[in-house]
């Protein structure tokens, strides 16, 4: 169980065998699992989910999609699952057995050391569960097993756990910003102070490389979105869903670009525009014909008190901009997946101010990664 222990990869990327290689030994670490199963507003909302709709999973075949320690899978044998196959990318597979065998479910739940994409189930199943939502909901790219696992082994009346997912994008104002661009134009002047010293002492010239490193330094201080807690006073204007997921029918073509066009509104008095906030959350729904006999939310928004171990990307704007209630912002978005790794984002934000006086800001458009 964890925001991506059983992800894509399954050798089908060779040439990423060094990503491959990082991204699943961060995984099979039990500090990294401990962090998951830490986070309370995550393990209350997958708890209730299957323990308030015991229907979906008493006597049910279910597969566990990156199943980390296990958890997942053995909380659906207390449910009463019949048969639960707990697949699992990492070694974290061996820790997940220890687990089934300490808590007497070995007769029910089956680890299978494996990547999705190459497993091979004895019988299609009514269930699966998985939490697979990475770091703005689709960073790390695991759905994409999650999908592949749906199309090969759910049975045609199947549900998903969960069954529904959305995105979320709201303006924010934050301090970050002037840090960052504090270190930004730090990082710029020791360069230069190196340049001078490298030529002075050594007689070469490294101006040349002046340029790429500022590229450089700019990706990282000022167009890397940033992991943040905000606090819901942070959050200045109305937010708005940016993509709606059907965890039962939803295609990879579907997340391999994640476009939308919508409308903010200030809503605070007299504040800056330092950028945006990205969350998401998931819920628990059931199918059409064969509902939850109580939905159940895992949302990632902003919270005083319940916030996740996700919280929010910050997309941060140089500089800020200075707005009041009932200005309006029109945005476009558009995220794609990294050419050089397909588990990060890349992002491109649009945004057209029209203030409340009737008067429109120059547009501005900025790039972002999701690292």
């Amino acid at each position: 169980m964890g925001s991506s222990e059983n992800a894509v990869g399954g050798g089908r990327t060779v040439d990423k065998g060094v990503d491959f290689a990082n991204y699943f030994c961060t995984y099979s670490f039990l500090y990294h699992q401990k962090e998951m199963l830490s986070d309370r507003v995550r393990m209350d909302a997958y708890f209730n989910a299957i323990f308030e709709n015991k229907h979906h999973f008493n006597e049910k075949t279910v597969l566990d999609v990156g199943t980390g320690s296990g958890i997942l899978a053995l909380w659906s044998a207390q449910a009463g699952a019949r048969k639960v196959y707990a697949v699992e990318a990492t070694k974290m597979s061996e820790h997940a057995r220890a687990l089934v065998r300490a808590n007497n479910l070995e007769h029910v739940v089956e680890v299978i050391e494996g990547s999705m994409e190459d497993v091979t189930l004895p019988e299609k199943v009514d269930v699966i569960i998985s939490e697979w939502m990475g770091y703005f909901l689709l960073r790390e790219s695991m759905f994409d097993s999650v999908i592949c696992a749906r199309d090969r082994w759910l049975k045609p009346t199947g549900v998903m756990y969960p069954s529904h997912a959305r995105m979320w994008f709201a303006p924010v104002r934050t301090g970050i910003g002037d840090h960052k661009m504090c270190d930004y134009q730090s990082g710029t002047d020791d360069w230069y102070n190196f340049v001078d010293e490298t030529k002075a002492y050594y007689g070469v010239d490294m101006s040349v490389l002046t340029k790429p490193f500022s590229d450089e330094q700019r990706k990282y201080y000022l167009q890397t979105s940033m992991w943040n807690h905000l606090h819901p006073h942070q959050v200045i204007g109305t937010a708005a869903i940016i993509k709606e997921i059907d965890c039962l029918t939803a295609t990879v073509s579907d997340i391999e670009k994640v476009r939308s066009k919508f409308s903010l509104s200030i809503t605070t008095e007299n504040t800056k525009l330092c950028g945006f906030g990205g969350w998401f959350d998931v819920h628990f729904r059931g199918r059409g014909e064969d509902p939850a006999v109580h939905e159940i939310e895992l949302t990632t928004a902003p919270s005083i008190d319940y916030g996740t171990h996700w919280g929010q990307q910050v997309f941060l704007l140089h500089p800020p901009i200075r707005v009041i209630e009932g200005d309006n912002l029109s945005v476009s978005f558009l995220m794609t997946r990294s050419k050089e790794n397909h588990r990060l984002m890349e992002v491109e934000l649009g945004c057209e101010v029209q203030l409340k006086s009737g008067n429109l800001l120059a547009p501005f458009k900025n790039k972002y990664y999701v690292e």
